[in-house]
């Protein structure tokens, strides 16, 4: 699970990076308010700041959709796992043969 965790942590943060970098560069925005407008949007919560310019505009459009498609992987990268832990707790053991006698894998 650690490593699934850190995993959408890294892509969490290079996500984070690129929108705070893309709000700063194509909505002119200071540092601090395009790393705020970056996490809202991640999150999934809204901007935060008037987009005036057309690059702005474009680059938010962008993001808002790569952020969403970003945050159903990372919770099925956290969910996997579970889920396959689940399903194995309450797996039968088998004998190896099918129904009929026959062994598996032949």
């Amino acid at each position: 699970m650690t490593r699934y965790i850190a995993f959408d942590l890294a892509l969490l943060g290079a996500s984070l990076g690129l929108g705070t970098l893309g709000y700063h560069v194509f909505a002119g925005f200071l540092w601090i308010d395009a790393f705020l407008n970056a996490s809202m949007i991640l999150t999934g919560m809204g901007p935060v700041g008037e987009l005036t310019t057309v690059p702005g505009k474009l680059f938010a459009s962008g993001y808002a959709l790569f952020s969403g498609v970003v945050f159903v992987a990372l919770v099925g990268v956290v969910i996997a796992p579970l889920f396959h832990r689940f399903l194995h707790r309450f797996h039968l053991e088998v004998d190896g043969t099918d129904d009929d006698g026959k062994s598996r894998g032949s």
